[in-house]
């Protein structure tokens, strides 16, 4: 079924999409502006001087804007001491107050900073995690309520000329969106729309907008569909603001925020970033822009086949169907396919870096998380047994020479696919560019074959997603690997940007596996490189929600608000936690982004007061009061009640 994307003017030509100018203090975002950089400060807002001495510190690691969280009144006064202690030490980046539950504290800060952001699901309702019915004229009344509330704010700020963010947390959605339009990027839009609706009826267009989840589904969805839907109600076009919540810390954070992020900026979708990780502030800048600069360059790519309507919805996941081919494609999660062809000889250490490992006391092998599911090995047939499990392929002038073929499969090329095709499975590899009509033809009738798609366009992740719509508006099920090879670059670049061009794809269910690699032909990769695009690949599936093959931590980044020390105790339930495979505990500051922002997760600890801890299984409060002391040993219990807890069995 084929389907519209109003949300951008192309899907194959790169471009920003278009919006308004907003006016942050001297600051200027959208229109034809950069992609700000942004970030959130950690210290308590009532530390004057230590919000001082930490904003600079991320200004100077490249933050454009500072949001510091103002809970109540008192700290949105303080604001006022904070940007006087700022532009004496000659900085003059625009604050922002980040509010939740308190309109009066919104209005203070409004009059004394340059920008208010309001979360639109606790500014006047509260989530009590309650679903209630409303009628239609509970409803409007309830949106009176908001007009009344909220229309305050709005005046102050059009007096002052102070920029506003409306900000949509998916975790944070009042029980009066949920009861009508679900839990759902549908809820989380409407949710700021009706926001939207009274500003522009007060003519204050000064506006920033955010769809913010820790599910990166749904994060793109959400903001997709708010684009159409400003287009489809006459609205005008707001520059967005892009962040992931709660991404974690580390290599995980960073994959999962590429993900997500990276995902809507290929699309030419967002105006300004932030990543969100539970680290210093000013560690998370430096990832923001790493991401933001892929695209300095992007406009003038070399063209990709162009696109007037596309087979599946952009709205909501779906896997593209496919059949199942070896272990691949159909209901099967996506396969990793590890690439040891540089080698020049593979022997049995070398798996070591695939997720293999040789145990020779036991003459066993053994296998991590992160154990991959093929091997290639290029011009050369590895000479030893392979663990169970794990399959070989070669090039197909080496295949065709080899009187054992059990579990080695044959690469080819298009030309060597349009001269013979093995009556044996195979891999096929190919790009948009030779995906002629021929060879469609010829694919379409054939059902052992598996796909390796690649791109060499610099606008990779469109050119390879166009091929993908080729197969499906030609009815081709067969399952797809997708291949990303990257010349030199750091291991932090290399995940971003592998994050970006194959999450993007994976995310919108289009993709069976994934193949990275180097394309630097002159030096082999080592085998820390080698890991590195193996681990990448496994935390590329984990972001976008297609395989799960570790413990998933849904962790905020600390802020003012943070009522104990977030990196230390995420450490330490990581540290205790991470052998449980496919369980998702959710790590939060404080009860504002507590319970809403791990909506999906398995399990809870929560800050709830001073050295206090709130114990979830899922939304369900299981125990309160909890002292920190002790926190991360009855969480584990309630784990081991459940049935979740196995016994680590780490691994060196």
């Amino acid at each position: 079924m084929k389907t519209s994307f109003q949300f951008v003017d192309s899907l194959t030509t790169y471009k920003r999409r278009e919006t308004i100018e907003v006016t942050i203090g001297d600051l200027k975002m959208g229109a034809h502006h950069p992609i700000r950089i942004q970030s959130m400060t950690t210290v308590d807002t009532m530390d004057t001087q230590g919000s001082i001495e930490e904003s600079i510190r991320m200004i100077e690691s490249g933050c454009e804007l500072v949001r510091i969280t103002a809970p109540s009144i008192k700290e949105a006064k303080n604001l006022a001491l904070i940007k006087k202690g700022l532009v004496e030490r000659g900085y003059n980046t625009p604050l922002v107050a980040d509010i939740h539950y308190t309109p009066n504290a919104a209005e203070e800060a409004a009059r004394l900073i340059e920008k208010v952001r309001i979360n639109p699901g606790n500014y006047v309702d509260k989530k009590k995690f309650e679903i209630i019915e409303y009628s239609d004229q509970d409803y409007n009344e309830e949106l009176d309520r908001i007009r009344e509330k909220f229309t305050p704010l709005v005046n102050i700020c059009k007096e002052y000329g102070t920029a506003m963010r409306i900000g949509t947390n998916h975790g944070s959605l009042s029980d009066r969106i949920m009861s009508r339009y679900g839990d759902n990027p549908n809820g989380m839009v409407e949710s700021a729309l009706e926001f939207l609706r009274i500003a522009e009826d007060l003519n204050y267009y000064n506006i920033v907008l955010s769809m913010k989840s820790s599910n990166t589904q749904v994060m793109v969805q959400a903001y997709r569909l708010l684009a159409a839907r400003l287009k489809e109600e006459g609205l005008k076009s707001y520059p967005f603001h892009l962040g992931v919540t709660e991404a974690g810390d580390g290599e995980d954070g960073r994959i999962k925020s590429a993900v997500g992020i990276g995902t809507l900026l290929e699309d030419g979708i967002g105006d300004t970033v932030r990543v969100s990780l539970t680290e210093d502030p000013e560690f998370e800048a430096p990832v923001a822009q790493a991401l933001v600069d892929r695209y300095n360059k992007r406009e003038g790519h070399k063209s990709i086949l162009p696109l007037t309507s596309i087979p599946k919805s952009p709205y909501e996941y779906a896997r593209r169907e496919s059949i199942e081919v070896l272990n691949i494609g159909k209901d099967n999660v996506p396969r990793v396919i590890a690439d040891l062809s540089q080698l020049e000889t593979i022997k049995p250490e070398d798996l070591k870096c695939i997720g293999h490992y040789y145990i020779p006391l036991t003459d066993k092998w053994g296998m991590n998380d992160f154990g991959s599911d093929y091997v290639y090995a290029g011009a050369q047939k590895i000479s030893f047994m392979l663990p169970n499990g794990l399959k070989e392929i070669v090039d197909y002038s080496i295949w065709k020479n080899l009187s054992d073929t059990n579990n080695v499969f044959p690469l080819l090329t298009v030309n060597e696919f349009k001269s013979e095709v093995p009556d044996a499975v195979f891999f096929l590899q190919v790009s948009l560019d030779n995906l002629s009509s021929d060879v469609l033809s010829k694919l379409k009738d054939i059902s052992n074959c598996v796909l390796i798609l690649q791109s060499s366009n610099e606008h990779a992740m469109a050119e390879m997603r166009r091929a993908m719509f080729l197969l499906l508006e030609n009815e081709i099920q067969l399952p797809v690997v997708h291949k990303r090879a990257y010349g030199e670059c750091t291991a932090d670049s290399f995940q971003l940007s592998a994050a970006t061009d194959v999450g993007g794809l994976l995310i919108d269910g289009l993709g069976d596996g994934i193949l990275l690699t180097s394309t630097i032909k002159e030096k082999a990769a080592s085998k820390e490189e080698i890991k590195v695009f193996n681990t990448t690949a496994f935390g590329v599936l984990q972001a976008a929600r297609t395989r799960m093959t570790k413990t998933e931590y849904i962790s905020c980044p600390s802020c003012g608000r943070t009522l104990f020390d977030l990196q230390e105790t995420t450490a330490l339930i990581r540290k205790r936690t991470d052998h449980l495979k496919g369980v998702k505990i959710g790590i939060m500051g404080c009860i504002v982004n507590g319970p809403g922002e791990m909506a999906d997760a398995d399990y809870g600890y929560v800050g709830s007061g001073k050295d206090r801890i709130t114990l979830y299984r899922g939304q369900e409060v299981v125990k309160k009061g909890v002292h920190s002391d002790n926190a991360v040993d009855e969480l584990i219990e309630i784990i081991r009640t459940d049935g979740n807890w196995l016994e680590s069995e780490k691994m060196n």
